[in-house]
């Protein structure tokens, strides 16, 4: 088992705890946070739970929810003649013909960089147009932000497709098909949007927990839910509090309302999801790639035929429940996006197994 807990018998101390608060009936608990089911699988710590306690992973890669028709735009964007600036786990997502890497393979233009910021001096030191696919939730929205509210230089644009995690976690909580009993809120983006726009879902009567990324912080998580379900109560409840405070980074999110209007956004395997995007505003529209450019991509499979990432992703399935799982579909040839990047479902899975590696 490969538990690394800085201090093992408080881990210990801490799964005791868990086991003694169990209730009797079964508890679902969800995260949404693609490193949290990076930590469980990793470390085993469904192992050390009740048998009748599940940990349900929700739609927390970011790579796994960007669109087919955002990926196809990026390639067509990188197939037209502009130099496509993208991260680099995004290189290997399927489109709906093609990934990027297999497009950059056929002649396109396209480069990883580690940040916006590399992209914006690509473009200072070029003199053909430059793109930044824009991805990921609220932890990258306010440095996409910032770059452009700094004014880039003229050739360089923006492709966003950003995604925001609370009104993702509305259309989990009103779905009829996906039963769960408490939330364990994402770390990342709680430093940038806080505590308070979870308080919603404690007055549904969903315990939640904001939590960090050591193993022992997701079994605190665990513990402080199963006390509010104890007790009887819904509660926000920060365990995270070294890093997360209840109104976040203000100037982030004044940034990001500076340069970003909400926006109705489509989440790959899941739909669209009314104002759970951003979108660039008119008077920054010089930087946005869609108003600069005439991208016509025409119409777009959400998913690969067989692929249950959508399922998954929305935790009305496992990985093992595929019948691609480990077969057509793994990390070296990844069919479905939940296989790409170390955040996805079914890239854990595969890589530490379901229980974590003996």
């Amino acid at each position: 088992m490969s538990l690394e807990f800085r201090d093992r018998a408080l881990g210990k101390k801490v799964v005791r705890l868990i086991h003694s608060l169990m209730l009797d009936d079964a508890v679902r608990i969800m995260h949404v946070c693609g490193t949290h089911e990076q930590t469980i699988t990793k470390h085993g710590l469904r192992t050390l739970l009740p048998l009748n306690l599940e940990l349900l992973s929700g739609p927390g890669c970011p790579v796994c929810v960007t669109s087919t028709k955002d990926i196809d735009e990026a390639i067509f964007l990188a197939k037209s003649g502009a130099t496509l600036v993208t991260y680099g786990d995004m290189m290997r997502v399927p489109g709906s013909d093609m990934s990027l890497a297999e497009a950059k393979a056929d002649g396109a233009d396209v480069k990883v960089a580690y940040s916006v910021n590399d992209a914006v001096r690509m473009a200072s030191n070029a003199k053909n147009d430059v793109v930044f696919f824009g991805i990921g939730f609220e932890t990258t929205a306010p440095s996409n932000a910032a770059a452009i509210f700094n004014k880039p230089p003229e050739n360089f644009s923006i492709l966003i497709s950003h995604k925001l995690v609370p009104p993702a976690m509305d259309a989990l909580v009103g779905d009829g098909d996906v039963n769960f009993d408490g939330l364990i809120a994402p770390g990342h983006v709680s430093t940038i949007i806080g505590t308070r726009p979870y308080e919603r879902f404690a007055g549904m009567g969903m315990p939640v927990v904001v939590t960090g990324f050591e193993p022992l912080d997701v079994l605190f998580a665990i513990l402080m839910i199963l006390k509010q379900m104890r007790k009887g109560r819904s509660e926000v409840e920060n365990e995270y509090a070294r890093v997360v405070t209840e109104q976040g980074n203000r100037k982030a999110q004044e940034l990001m309302d500076e340069v970003f209007d909400v926006a109705d956004a489509y989440w790959r395997g899941i739909g669209e999801i009314a104002n759970s995007g951003l979108a660039i505003k008119p008077k920054f529209c010089q930087f946005d790639a869609r108003e600069k450019y005439d991208i016509d991509v025409g119409e777009v499979q959400d998913l690969p035929l067989g692929c249950s990432c959508g399922l998954i992703l929305t935790a009305k399935a496992t990985p093992e429940e595929c019948e691609l799982f480990g077969k057509t579909c793994t990390p070296e040839n990844p069919y479905g996006p939940c296989m790409v990047g170390a955040e996805g479902t079914c890239h854990n899975w595969w890589k530490y197994g379901r229980y974590g590696v003996e």
